[in-house]
């Protein structure tokens, strides 16, 4: 994917706005794009009650990435809705930031797939989730 196409992405992601929940979790989008798309977020406010990053965060940033990057897809005048997600966790990050990384893995018309890898400071992987999300027509306005 060119620059310039990241960067229309990003430029999209941006004005469209991750929700409030993906706000109040701290995520930020560095790179957005058809074919990959990245965020970050803080470990800290996001953890269980021994200080272990939540694995509902982890998914709350899969989610995000994964539905984002099927809207992005989707193009005007259609929205793309999650039906399914699931996420296997490898490893807990403690502190620092984490990073997910969401790649598609079928772009179809009507059915998206996407895997977002997420990942602790030290590059290692804390968790693997897939969502797929259905594409529908908006209803005429």
């Amino acid at each position: 994917m060119s620059e310039s196409a990241t960067s229309e992405g990003l430029d999209w992601a941006t004005a469209r706005g991750m929700g409030a929940l993906a706000q109040k979790m701290g995520m930020e989008f560095t790179e957005f794009g058809l074919e990959r798309c990245v965020a970050t977020m803080p470990v800290e406010g996001n953890t269980q009650p021994v200080g272990l990053m939540h694995g509902g965060a982890y998914v709350v940033l899969g989610e995000s990435l994964g539905s984002m990057a099927a809207n992005l897809h989707a193009g005007h005048g259609r929205l793309a809705v999650g039906v399914d997600i699931n996420a296997t966790h490898t490893r807990s990050a403690t502190s620092g930031r984490v990073t997910g990384v969401c790649t598609p893995i079928h772009l179809g018309r009507s059915v998206t797939v996407h895997e977002i890898v997420v990942t602790d400071d030290q590059g290692r992987r804390c968790s693997t989730i897939r969502i797929t999300n259905m594409i529908k027509d908006l209803p005429a306005s």
